[in-house]
């Protein structure tokens, strides 16, 4: 598609007969994701790293050091090292892997 302004003028037109709709010029966020732009080179594209710094935030660790992940590539886990007394399973509870994990995820699979 080449750059062409008078068909992006009737393509907007054309939106806003089939939807309610403004032009609300270059957006620079969207749902949380920045939209990051340098027209004279050419460039267009995303970055969630504000979703990332409240993730951080949120779990606490925001002053972690960056880095490969802290795991050994063909770590075997079983179910012997799960917790087994009572206490450590309370001390299990607290820790909020899950939503780490899944925090996690997001940004990975939609950016």
């Amino acid at each position: 598609m080449r750059n062409d302004a008078k068909m992006l003028g009737d393509k907007k037109a054309w939106f806003s007969m089939q939807l309610s709709m403004k032009d609300l010029s270059d957006t620079f966020y969207i749902l949380g994701i920045k939209i990051y732009r340098d027209r004279s080179r050419r460039i267009l594209g995303i970055t969630q790293a504000s979703y990332i710094e409240k993730v951080l935030k949120r779990f606490k660790i925001e002053n972690s050091k960056r880095g490969f992940l802290p795991m050994r590539h063909g770590v075997k886990l079983s179910k012997t090292q799960s917790p087994k007394t009572d206490e450590e399973n309370r001390k299990m509870c607290g820790i909020p892997y899950t939503s780490d994990v899944g925090s996690i995820q997001h940004v990975v699979q939609y950016t």
